[in-house]
């Protein structure tokens, strides 16, 4: 499993009006690279979106699925990337010397990347949830009060 944490400058509800706007996904999280379509549900359990992986002519449809919902504290997603496998995403926030504490933990859970070993993919996606992380921070504090 990969973790991440970052401080940002800005109080968790900021954080999770990013996280509830899923059009907002490509531009905070790395290598989805546009929207599709989203549930009208989002971002209750089993809600969708729909996005695009890659870059044209590259592209990937995919969707993510929210499994937990716990504004301002947690959500968990299940992020489906194929070919490489779906992994479980979870983000937990909380207050931090009067801003916010983001963490966030990615474990490849089904496919190929499963059958890499930790020591693999660990390195690879701390290196990239820590650009999402700070893509996410960009977006929370600007819209912070």
């Amino acid at each position: 499993m990969a973790k991440n944490i970052r401080t940002m400058n800005c109080h968790p509800d900021d954080v999770f009006r990013v996280l509830a706007d899923a059009w907002l996904y490509p531009a905070w999280v790395v290598g989805a690279s546009r929207m599709r379509a989203v549930d009208d549900s989002w971002p209750q359990p089993g809600a969708e979106l729909h996005h695009s992986v890659g870059v044209w002519p590259a592209l990937l449809d995919d969707t993510t699925v929210v499994e937990e919902w716990d504004p301002p504290h947690r959500m968990v997603m299940r992020a489906k990337g194929w070919p490489i496998g779906e992994a479980r995403v979870t983000l937990r926030v909380r207050d931090y010397g009067g801003g916010a504490m983001v963490r966030i933990d990615e474990e490849p859970v089904s496919g190929p990347a499963t059958l890499l070993p930790s020591v693999v993919t660990a390195p690879l996606l701390r290196w990239r949830n820590a650009e999402t992380l700070h893509r996410l921070a960009y977006l929370a504090e600007g819209k912070a009060d």
